[in-house]
């Protein structure tokens, strides 16, 4: 029986992409998009709690209409999935959940872009948690190799894409991303957010600079973790 995945989006924009990365598998993709955090999330009477009541009601309205699984591509939805996710019956899985093992298995120094300023602090805490299971459960090669991360905003460029404007965030991001990539040679610079995966992808093509996006190893991910048969 082909498998399920709701999709869980902040942005239209992003349903393309996971088409696109997962169309080798024999799955199908049911995509829920609700913008309405983003769009309140500078109101002075705006809280996490509000985040998780919208996040934990949606996770649970989505495993409720025949998902197999969820994936939550919107980086301010996952930063809340460690409280929210153990509460849902089907696995739920965060668009940076691959970045996370990925940096538990190569530590070393990694540049997190950004364009969303209001993901920045829920993704790092992740981020940390990653580092300090790492530690644990390697101590020894940790003491010799951690994981060093460094948040950066690209600013300016988050609301082109919230207004449709994708050509235009693809061009500021893609020239964002490469001066990280000029600023900080000895590390990985990754494209924190999936809305960034475009520009990661053009900035590789065009110079060879590598850049790590949500995308590079999600397909993977997604087909170890569920045994997702290709077509």
């Amino acid at each position: 029986m082909m498998m399920t995945i709701g999709c869980f989006h902040a942005h239209y924009s992003n349903i393309v992409l996971i088409e696109e990365a997962l169309a080798p598998y024999e799955v199908e993709l049911v995509h829920y998009v609700d913008p309405g955090l983003d769009r309140l999330k500078h109101d002075a009477d705006f809280t996490e709690a509000v985040t998780h009541e919208k996040v934990s009601q949606t996770l649970q309205w989505i495993a409720h209409c025949h998902a197999d699984a969820i994936l939550v591509t919107c980086t301010l939805f996952a930063a809340v999935l460690e409280q929210e996710a153990k509460h849902v019956p089907v696995p739920v899985v965060g668009i940076d959940d691959p970045l996370l093992q990925e940096m538990q298995q190569n530590p070393g120094e990694y540049i997190l872009a950004f364009t969303n300023p209001a993901t920045i602090e829920g993704t790092m805490v992740r981020v940390n948690q990653a580092s300090l299971q790492q530690g644990d459960e390697d101590g020894q090669r940790n003491g010799i190799e951690a994981i060093e991360t460094e948040a950066v905003l690209i600013p300016g460029t988050f609301e082109l894409i919230m207004r449709g404007d994708k050509e235009g965030y693809l061009a500021e991001v893609s020239t964002g991303l490469q001066q990280l990539v000029e600023k900080y040679p000895g590390s990985t610079v990754v494209a924190a957010q999936l809305s960034m995966a475009p520009a990661a992808a053009r900035v590789t093509a065009d110079t060879g600079m590598l850049i790590y996006s949500p995308l590079a190893s999600l397909a993977a991910y997604l087909e170890k973790k569920f045994n997702m048969a290709q077509r």
